[in-house]
């Protein structure tokens, strides 16, 4: 007989142990209809996002969740449903509707076969009242208008000025019928500056984004006149720079958010979820020189304040430390539950999702190519005519590797010097391709926060590389 609970108060914490036998019925159930595997996300969320544009605060959002996940396995396949209703009834429900997915049905059958769940793993029991030590509503408008008054002042021919606020504070529990049982508490904290300057016919748009996990004083600490500095330099910079060339030419991609054409282009090609679809050229490459010998790469959800870094993923698996291309050599995939059943690929803790509506997938956390022997200098050195990529843009990538990315911030390499800025670059390539003409990597691997979109909704990553060379690729321009 399911066993109910006190009804829920917004303030009560997933880990409360009242929760415990409603959840064991519900996973023993399950497990009595037939599933080989039964697993139970629960969330409660608490967000803020805030908007200035000029010297007016134009938005605020709050926005407050709670629900739940359940997935249910049989075989190869598996059925999820979401709900709001985190009652008795609305579980049990639910869960009826994820087993009727895969023909099955609850019955009156006895429930021995289900052990129960084992003692509860608490992440969150260190982590204190993050909430509540971040900044309120009133510090959070003070600081965003304070950085973009310092846009006005730094900046010339500025005609936007934005700046923005996310704060994203989770409660999260998953038990499954394999005995994870585990809780923790997530916080990630997002800093944005836009600006487009205009003078005449010339057009410069730049923006620049920060972002921690774990870290309540994030936006109190924050060098705001420093950003506001450092974008407002790029931009006078880019102005009046010329319109690049077109043609086939090697580049220097800049750290930190340079690391994104990596993760988007082949990143997403090493998730066990690509294998599932038949989308990744790697599928029967492990072990394989697919990048060339100075490329290391290494997806991780560890480093301390990383916006990808979590002390579980979203199926209750500690983080690991995962190298997917060691020396040119294709090493590991990412996986999740659903990966490692349907792929053979062992779980890595990369089962991520957006909230409770989205079932867990493979999915990358802090992602990055490992630092080298060079210095930058060394690279841009070694390049007679060319292109530095000091900040890149927004792109798309197709699915199987695909990619164009547009380079926000620009110069041209003559007799390897940097000389006069570009703009217009995009970046055109395939992930096969490109890998193997990464030919030298710098000692300078910096990190760059990022939301990554994909069939499990959108998370939390971090993208990140040491300046790298590639000795060709393809550079649309005019």
């Amino acid at each position: 007989m399911v066993q109910s609970l006190p009804a829920l108060r917004p303030n009560d914490s997933l880990a409360n142990p009242d929760w415990r036998p409603r959840l064991e019925s519900l996973l023993a159930q399950g497990v009595a209809a037939g599933a080989d595997l039964v697993e139970v996300f629960l969330e409660r969320t608490d967000a803020l996002g805030v908007l200035a544009e000029q010297d007016t605060i134009t938005s605020v959002s709050p926005s407050f969740g709670m629900g739940a996940g359940l997935r249910v396995f049989r075989g190869r396949y598996d059925g999820f449903v979401s709900t709001n209703d985190l009652s008795e009834s609305g579980l049990l429900t639910a869960l009826d509707q994820a087993l009727g997915m895969l023909g099955l049905l609850r019955t009156s059958h006895s429930l021995t076969a289900y052990a129960g769940l084992p003692p509860l793993v608490d992440h969150g029991i260190a982590k204190g009242d993050w909430l509540g030590q971040c900044p309120n509503l009133q510090e959070a408008t003070t600081r965003l208008l304070e950085a973009t008054d310092h846009l006005s002042q730094l900046g010339q021919h500025l005609q936007v000025r934005r700046g923005s606020y996310a704060r994203n504070w989770q409660d999260v529990l998953v038990v499954a019928s394999d005995g994870t049982h585990a809780h923790d508490i997530r916080l990630h904290q997002s800093l944005g500056l836009n600006v487009l300057a205009a003078d005449g016919d010339h057009r410069a748009s730049l923006g620049r984004r920060y972002g921690s996990h774990g870290r309540p004083d994030e936006l109190r600490q924050w060098q705001a006149e420093e950003s506001a500095r450092d974008l407002c330099d790029s931009a006078a910079t880019m102005l009046r720079a010329d319109y690049v060339e077109a043609g086939q030419f090697p580049v220097v991609l800049a750290n930190r958010f340079g690391g994104v054409i990596f993760h988007e282009a082949c990143g997403h090609l090493l998730e066990t979820t690509q294998i599932e679809r038949g989308t990744t050229p790697f599928a029967d490459e492990l072990d394989q020189e697919i990048a060339h010998p100075a490329v290391t790469a290494i997806d991780e959800g560890l480093t301390d304040g990383a916006f990808g870094s979590l002390a579980m993923d979203d199926e209750g698996m500690a983080p690991q430390r995962t190298v997917l291309i060691e020396n040119g050599i294709l090493r590991r995939f990412l996986s999740d539950r659903a990966g490692e059943i349907r792929t053979g690929h062992g779980r890595t803790g990369s089962g991520r999702r957006q909230s409770h509506a989205f079932a867990a997938a493979s999915r990358m956390r802090n992602t990055y190519i490992a630092a080298g022997p060079h210095t930058p200098d060394a690279l841009i050195a070694s390049i007679d005519k060319g292109l530095y990529c000091k900040s890149m843009g927004g792109g798309s990538v197709g699915p199987t590797g695909q990619f164009n990315f547009a380079v926000e911030e620009g110069f041209l390499i003559e007799n390897g010097q940097l000389t006069k800025p570009v703009k217009g670059a995009t970046l055109i390539g395939e992930a096969k391709e490109v890998m193997p003409r990464i030919s030298m990597c710098a000692n300078d691997l910096e990190l760059a926060a990022g939301f990554c979109g994909s069939v499990s909704g959108s998370i939390f990553v971090t993208v990140g590389q040491p300046h790298i060379k590639v000795d060709t690729i393809t550079v649309g321009g005019r």
